[in-house]
């Protein structure tokens, strides 16, 4: 790590396709409940719907107009009540990154999904003891949009930007932390290839998560860490 001037005050970390790799949980929700719309299966790869609001997602495969709200109760019944969410995998390498950024600076999380959601999968992983909070949508949609639930947590945490660095493996990441004047750092090993991640405007990028150290070390010779 960068020298004590220089180590950010504060990491956020985005949870799917960064902490850890939800698609079997989240690829299972989301054909049923398309099949439980009555409509055909989404096509394959479902890659894209890792990262931007599940509402989003849903409209998009249903087409406008379709009932939404109903989708969503049929994806949580088998991801929330059926154990969906706990069918992930959290990525090597990332509780020992926890464990040394965490000796220096405070962790939050930043993720789309719901903050209840979150918590519990974190929870299970035992990864929520690396973190101060946990910060996700609301059940009833709020903070869907990621650039203005990163704002939320900046003031409620009472944290200026320069002090930060999010880290987060889609364009929703980059484009939030750039939005709100936050160093990105662009996780290689998710969702998110470099070209979308740079386009959207991340600082560094990083191949693995034994590598986020030195990552954020060199964000030191273009940002001002206190």
């Amino acid at each position: 790590m960068p020298q004590a001037q220089k180590i950010p005050r504060a990491i956020l970390f985005d949870l799917d396709g960064t902490l850890l790799d939800p698609q079997r949980g989240i690829f299972a929700g989301f054909r049923h409940a398309l099949q439980h719309m009555g409509a055909p299966p989404p096509p394959e790869p479902l890659r894209w719907i890792i990262g931007p609001p599940l509402r989003g997602s849903l409209r998009a495969a249903l087409g406008e107009g379709a009932d939404v709200a109903e989708a969503l109760r049929a994806y949580r019944a088998l991801y929330v009540d059926g154990g969906g969410m706990l069918d992930a995998e959290v990525y090597d390498g990332v509780p020992e990154a926890l464990a040394e950024l965490g000796a220096c600076s405070r962790l939050f999380v930043c993720t789309s999904k719901p903050k209840v959601v979150a918590e519990r999968i974190l929870a299970h992983f035992d990864l929520a003891r690396s973190f101060e909070a946990v910060y996700g949508t609301g059940l009833d949609g709020s903070f869907d949009e990621k650039a203005e639930l990163l704002a939320h947590l900046l003031a409620s945490e009472q944290l200026l930007p320069q002090d930060c660095v999010m880290v987060g493996d889609r364009r929703f990441d980059m484009e939030a932390a750039a939005r709100n004047g936050v160093a990105g750092v662009g996780a290689l090993w998710g969702y998110g290839d470099e070209a979308e991640l740079m386009k959207a405007g991340a600082t560094a990028l990083c191949e693995r998560p034994g590598e986020l150290a030195a990552a954020i070390d060199t964000l030191a010779s273009i940002a001002s860490f206190r």
